[in-house]
Order: C-alpha cells, then sequence, then structure tokens
C-alpha cells in the first residue's frame, strides 16, 4: 500500500491527521517527517544551574516538536514514540561524538512522579529513552536504557512554577535505585551515562538528577533531550566522565 493509500486508510478509520500540517492520515505524515531536525547541539539553560553537564537538544520546544512531546506524554499517542525517539537519539549521538566518547552507553530517563506515570497510564520518558537505544543500537552504538533513577514522595508538578520554585521543589527529589545500580556493577561493563529527558525548560530537573547520580558516584556525560525552550543558548562547555563505576559498594 502506497503512503497517500495507508493515509487515507487511516483517515477513513480512525480519523487521525498529521499533527504539523493537519493533513488526513498519519500522525505525522512524510513530509512534516522529512523536515523534522536531523542534527543537535547544546542548548544551555539562563542562567546554567551550577555544575550542570553539557545539555544537548534536538530541536526548540515549539511547533511540530511540541505538538509530538504533548500528544504523546499527555493525550497517549503512543505511535510517536519511535519518532520522539529518533530526535533523542539524534541529541545523544551529538553528545557522545561532542564528548570522543565510544563504547556502551546508558540512557538514564529522568523519573516522572509516581502519581503523573498513573495518571497518563505510561512513562513517556522511559518510553522515548527505550527507543532511543534501539535506534542508537541499529546504527552501531551499544546502547541500553536504564531505569536508574526514582523519585521521592513529596514531589508537586512543576507545571507553572518559576525558576526557584522548581529547584526548591525538586532539591532531594531523586534517587538512585540501589539494586539497579548494583546490576550494573555486576556486570563489570564500564558505560558511558546520557541522562535522557523530553524538554529542557530551567535545567533544574536535569540538574537533581545529576545530583542524585553524583551521590552514588555516577558522573554524567551529558544531558540529551528532545527540545529545549527558546530562553537557551548554543553555547558550549566543559563536560567530563559518564562512565558506571565499576563493581565495588554503592552508597
Amino acid at each position: 500500500m502506497t503512503g497517500s493509500l495507508h493515509d487515507a486508510a487511516v483517515d477513513l478509520l480512525l480519523g487521525g491527521s498529521c499533527l504539523g500540517c493537519a493533513r488526513p492520515g498519519r500522525l505525522v505524515c512524510v513530509a512534516c517527517a522529512a523536515a523534522l531536525p536531523r542534527g543537535a547541539s547544546p542548548r544551555w539553560p539562563t542562567p546554567v544551574p551550577p555544575g550542570l553537564v553539557t545539555p544537548f537538544a534536538a530541536a526548540s520546544y515549539d511547533g511540530l516538536v511540541r505538538a509530538l512531546v504533548l500528544g504523546h506524554k499527555e493525550h497517549r499517542l503512543l505511535a510517536l514514540a519511535p519518532v520522539l525517539g529518533v530526535l533523542l537519539a539524534t541529541a545523544v549521538a551529538a553528545a557522545l561524538d561532542d564528548a570522543g566518547a565510544s563504547g556502551p552507553v546508558l540512557l538514564v530517563p529522568v523519573p516522572s512522579r509516581a502519581a503523573a506515570v498513573r495518571a497518563r497510564g505510561h512513562d513517556p520518558t522511559r518510553t522515548m529513552a527505550r527507543q532511543a537505544a534501539r535506534r542508537l543500537a541499529s546504527a552501531g552504538r551499544s546502547a541500553e536504557a536504564v531505569a536508574l533513577l526514582r523519585t521521592r514522595p513529596g514531589v508537586a508538578d512543576q507545571a507553572g512554577l518559576d525558576r526557584e520554585a522548581r529547584r526548591a521543589n525538586l532539591a532531594g527529589s531523586m534517587a538512585v535505585r540501589g539494586r539497579v545500580l548494583a546490576a550494573l556493577a555486576r556486570r563489570g561493563t564500564r558505560a558511558h551515562v546520557v541522562l535522557c529527558d523530553d524538554v529542557l525548560t530551567t535545567g533544574s530537573t536535569a540538574r537533581e538528577a545529576q545530583r542524585a547520580l553524583e551521590v552514588v558516584g555516577v558522573r554524567p556525560l551529558a544531558v540529551a533531550c528532545v527540545a529545549a525552550t527558546r530562553l537557551h543558548s548554543v553555547s558550549s562547555a566543559d563536560s567530563a566522565g559518564g562512565e558506571v563505576p565499576p563493581p565495588g559498594p554503592t552508597h
């Protein structure tokens, strides 16, 4: 079945349309998919949270990309996961190339609040990280998505909070899953760690996730996101590390 016939069939059966141009059929038509970013670059929040490793994003958080993120996250348009996974994989690859990093890479999704996951019926960031790992693996990179972080109780929804409120809300809000870290350490294989999220806004969430990893001796190589808000610059900064420690006691 050709693309146009497929789109017509989807529209007839499901009433779907492209989120970018409203063309009946697929959620992302062929033309809009071809127009999505093919590269990624550093996107620094302003101001930068102290100590934040280099954040990379594939796109600005507007237009079609914003519609994709919101459709997947809030409206359970699960068919968008592979498209978002490609964008996230692009950001991860850019981070690895920028650092000259080779070898295995662990994609660690920034965790969502348990209440948010229950309300949405899925964990969008974790799903995107898995899709990105598959994309990277198909391109010849050794990649795996691992839910290494969890949120602690008492974290409020970030929507509507300003920069300082976000920072205060997130302080100490994340922790490493000890059993998962121990299982990784038992493998005895060193791997670069890249934190993954859908959107970079103030950088507070990414910095808290980084803090939680650093507490147990894991310094991420970078942060990779599908998109960044337009209040970000594209300058670069130094980053280092990003490896899972060899087998040993956990904290």
